[in-house]
């Protein structure tokens, strides 16, 4: 039941990439997502973006929260803040926070990105550490991806089979993740009919995850990119988080009439 926000982080990065230039968000966009495990209603997560700066730079600041709800609350609490801040032109992370309490499992980490010598900074306050780690070029954390993905998905030119890769640094350590497109699919949500472009990251099994291919990911097949649906068999049990709510969308939610 740990790493809620975590594993929705990792599901909704995962998606073909290549260029920050056509936008498919802007400032005060927000979304609510509601994670169940099981047959419980287990938790609420939520992801925003405003505008800012950093050191003199114009950057978007995206925070993304996660909390446990109801009777889960009171047995195994979970309280994650994670928070990016990027480039508006690259689109590249500068900072990248990662604060969580997960039924007292905790970390407190701060990841400056020196994005001009494949650098990263790792604070860990939790452990009063300092550490310095080699990054592959245009490294970005969990949060900076998916934005920064979200504005390079052709649906005219994705073919099922398609594969993909995605550099990424977390948790103190580079990672490689490999991207399927399975297809296209019609979702029947609270808001209607969505049109959805449908994924499947792969992930390694062992503690968290079932096996390799134990992710699917939905996304809205317009020019938002936002994701709608995911589903996760994990180790013990089953993740599923649905879009909820949502505010400050760049273009209109297409919906499907009957």
């Amino acid at each position: 039941m740990k790493n809620r926000f975590t594993i929705l982080c990792l599901l909704l990065l995962l998606l073909p990439f290549s260029s920050f230039s056509q936008k498919a968000f802007q400032g005060g966009e927000w979304f609510k997502f509601r994670i169940h495990y099981g047959p419980f209603n287990a938790s609420y997560a939520t992801i925003g973006v405003n505008e800012t700066n950093l050191n003199d730079k114009k950057v978007y600041h995206i925070v993304g929260k996660g909390k446990s709800t109801g009777l889960l609350h009171l047995f195994f609490k979970v309280d994650d803040n994670y928070e990016t801040y990027i480039d508006k032109k690259t689109g590249l992370p500068y900072r990248f926070i990662r604060k969580i309490d997960e039924g007292g499992h905790t970390k407190d980490l701060q990841i400056e990105f020196d994005q001009d010598n494949n650098k990263a900074l790792v604070l860990d306050r939790k452990h009063n550490e300092n550490t310095s780690f080699t990054t592959p070029k245009d490294v970005h954390d969990m949060l900076s991806a998916f934005y920064f993905i979200r504005n390079d998905i052709n649906p005219n030119s994705l073919k099922v089979g398609d594969e993909t890769h995605l550099n990424m640094f977390f948790d103190k350590e580079n990672h490689d993740f490999k991207l399927k497109f399975l297809g296209r699919e019609v979702l029947t949500t609270k808001f209607g009919k969505i049109a959805t472009l449908k994924f499947r990251p792969f992930v390694m099994a062992g503690r968290v995850f079932k096996e390799q291919e134990s992710l699917t990911l939905w996304i809205s097949d317009d020019k938002n990119k936002i994701p709608v649906k995911i589903q996760a068999n994990l180790a013990v049990g089953s993740l599923a988080a649905d879009l909820e709510e949502f505010k400050g969308l760049k273009h209109q939610l297409k919906i499907l009439m009957e």
